[in-house]
């Protein structure tokens, strides 16, 4: 248990604010369409071309988990049938991302949720929150959850209680920063001190 006070990161290392939510019910429940040329499509990715987008969607929140993990891993994962990938397309280019994990009993995990940076502001979250869900609550499960964290985009937290996820916890997330391991560059995630 974390006591009050200031509490020091280890040198390069980060520390994250990480918000736990979750729903028994969906909030959504009528469809949204995407805007014209947008689809959305549960497809099977070979793992370079899922990296290829969890980067482009990721890096500029530092995501690293799926960048680091061993091919077997992350290629069991995508081909596990208690997991669900959706490819958000504009125009025929992948620029958004919608990843469901149904591997805990009774529940849905949203482990990756998010568009690229040049496509924020263009009405794809709420559809692309509505597709969440109703393919969550499909399988009967009894949970829903999701985590966001204070690198993310700032608008996520809000974003996520409008759309219907209540918080139950949070937790303080420690880990070697990954711009100092090469995972990403020096300048990725400018919002967040690079120390070294």
């Amino acid at each position: 248990m974390i006591t009050e006070g200031m509490h020091p990161v280890p040198e390069g290392h980060v520390a994250a604010v990480v918000t736990f939510l979750q729903m028994t019910a969906p909030a959504m429940t009528d469809p949204k369409p995407f805007p014209q040329g947008v689809t959305a499509a549960r497809e099977r990715m070979d793992i370079d071309s899922y990296r290829a987008l969890f980067r482009a969607v990721g890096a500029p929140w530092l995501w690293t988990l799926r960048l680091v993990m061993d091919d077997d891993e992350l290629t069991a994962i995508l081909n596990d049938d208690k997991t669900e990938t959706w490819v958000i397309r504009k125009d025929g280019a992948a620029i958004g991302l919608v990843e469901l994990d149904f591997r805990p009993e009774n529940e849905c995990e949203l482990a990756y949720f998010g568009i690229v940076k040049e496509a924020t502001g263009q009405g794809f979250g709420g559809p692309m929150m509505a597709l969440a869900q109703s393919q969550a609550f499909a399988r009967n499960v009894t949970r829903f959850f999701v985590h966001t964290c204070n690198w993310d985009d700032p608008r996520a937290l809000g974003f996520y209680q409008k759309a219907g996820f209540i918080p139950y916890q949070t937790a303080i997330e420690v880990f070697p920063d990954p711009r100092l391991l090469g995972h990403h560059t020096r300048d990725t995630a400018p919002h967040v001190p690079c120390l070294s």
